[in-house]
């Protein structure tokens, strides 16, 4: 083999490397700040400080004492909620290198995609979590089924798209 072509591989190796960490970081930062921009308005309209947003995302971790946790506690909220927008990021761009339909129809499988994470965090990760249990409110239903479609999935779709070159 000669040596242009071993250099030529890698040099591809290292482009997709680098599409998939971009596509990744992109997508998360975008599904994170938007997510969280969205609870800290649709819960604030029904009184909830951001502070105790955060504090309940640290509580699936650290149970009810999360809410007297103070500041501690809410960047340990604040942290957790990147770690999973990165690793929903991370799972759609993983799905979109087996199922092209992801890239080819970003927008569909944005939406689906987000429909999913709600729904898989909703019914599986909360009820697992030491979170305490709430109630389906309108908030909920403005952050949850509606909010997850456009400003988890859709961005996270998107920012694959984008990095992803023609492979």
């Amino acid at each position: 083999m000669s040596s242009g072509a071993a250099q030529s591989r890698q040099r591809t190796r290292s482009s997709s490397s680098t599409d998939a960490l971009l596509a990744i970081f992109w997508g998360g930062l975008a599904c994170g700040v938007f997510d969280l921009t969205q609870a800290f308005i649709a819960w604030g309209l029904m009184g909830v400080k951001p502070v105790s947003i955060l504090h309940h995302v640290a509580s699936g971790l650290l149970g009810p004492k999360s809410f007297r946790g103070g500041a501690a506690t809410a960047a340990l909220g604040l942290l957790l909620h990147f770690v999973i927008a990165f690793g929903a990021a991370t799972t759609y761009w993983i799905s979109s290198r087996k199922i092209r339909f992801m890239i080819e129809h970003a927008m569909i499988s944005g939406l689906l995609f987000g429909e999913a994470v709600f729904l898989f965090m909703y019914f599986v990760v909360v009820p697992l979590s030491a979170a305490p249990k709430g109630h389906f409110t309108t908030a909920t239903l403005i952050t949850g089924p509606i909010g997850h479609m456009f400003l988890v999935g859709l961005p996270i779709a998107v920012a694959v798209r984008h990095y992803s070159r023609a492979e």
